[in-house]
């Protein structure tokens, strides 16, 4: 039997895209000859992977999981809705999900993680991208995390426990019943996921987020014609305005629309006779960013009349 090198492998590997332990097992099929291993992961439909990694992947799942004070979230992506509502999907979006608590949501080193069964975790996504037939792609995952408290968790348009279109992680630190806490917390996970705010509060807004929106304020305001020391009023009463519609603790709670968040903390903080923080949040909405790639058939068609 031929000696598989590890130099061999990487080579197959680069020439196909195809993963390490499936470039092995070739190898080892085909006494070690590169050029027959290229036919046979062909022949299994597997060196097509490296093709399918560039079509728009912009469906799939968002995962999260929650073990002990740490909560892990991670988008996984896929070509189609109906891949998301694969079983085996779901499943390998769960695992990923228990490395990324592992990694503290480290990106690179979850794909470089050991996958269980076998090889690393992007050697299974390869592999489940040339088996199901889909491009498919870890997009991101974050990790949160209190040392007194818990992390609460919540999925929105679940296609399974924990699996979902919108995942959201909220943490709250207090020395509290942490069966108490829970109710709060996910209360706060369900509007995160409803309202998507984009900072827990003014200190947390980006400077370049902000100027930007003083930018646009100060403009729409000069247009009003008003002395500056009226502009400047104006702009002040806009940017509270901004403030309660972006950021976490200045929102109108959904649960109750004539208090904030932040009021409605206080409030069950009183009533439970415990201090409470909400600390952060994290919050993915499968797809946000990408841009779908719209398919036009008529012209897809003309495209192909035209080939011929």
């Amino acid at each position: 039997m031929a000696d598989i090198t590890a130099a061999l492998v990487k080579e197959l590997r680069e020439l196909t895209g195809v993963g390490m332990m499936d470039c092995k097992k070739a190898l080892s099929e085909n006494s070690g000859d590169l050029n027959d291993s290229v036919d046979w992961l062909r022949s299994q439909g597997l060196s097509s992977a490296a093709k399918k990694s560039g079509r728009a992947a912009s469906e799939g799942l968002v995962a999260v999981t929650v073990v002990d004070n740490k909560g892990a979230i991670i988008e996984l992506n896929s070509e189609t809705d109906f891949v998301a509502r694969n079983e085996v999907f779901q499943s390998v979006a769960e695992n990923i999900c228990g490395i990324a608590i592992e990694n503290n949501g480290d990106l690179d080193a979850i794909k470089h993680s050991d996958y269980p069964g076998g090889g690393s975790v992007t050697d299974q996504l390869t592999h489940l991208i040339a088996t199901i037939g889909e491009n498919m792609n870890l997009r991101r995952s974050d990790v949160l995390e209190v040392k007194t408290g818990i992390i609460c968790s919540y999925v929105h348009n679940a296609v399974n426990t924990n699996l979902g279109k919108i995942g959201v992680l909220v943490a709250l630190e207090s020395n509290g019943n942490a069966q108490q806490l829970e109710i709060l917390g996910k209360q706060i996970s369900m509007h995160v996921a409803a309202a998507n705010p984009m900072a827990l509060s003014r200190n947390d807004i980006s400077q370049v987020d902000l100027n930007r929106e003083k930018t646009i304020l100060s403009e729409q305001a000069k247009d009003s014609g008003k002395p500056p020391e009226i502009i400047d009023k104006m702009v002040e009463g806009r940017l509270s305005k901004y403030y309660s519609e972006v950021c976490l603790l200045e929102q109108k709670f959904v649960i109750d629309p004539d208090i904030t968040v932040e009021k409605a903390i206080s409030e069950f903080s009183k009533e439970a006779g415990i201090e409470i923080v909400l600390k952060d949040f994290i919050r993915f909405g499968l797809g946000d960013g990408i841009e779908k790639e719209e398919q036009d058939f008529a012209a897809e068609v003309a495209a192909v009349a035209n080939k011929n």
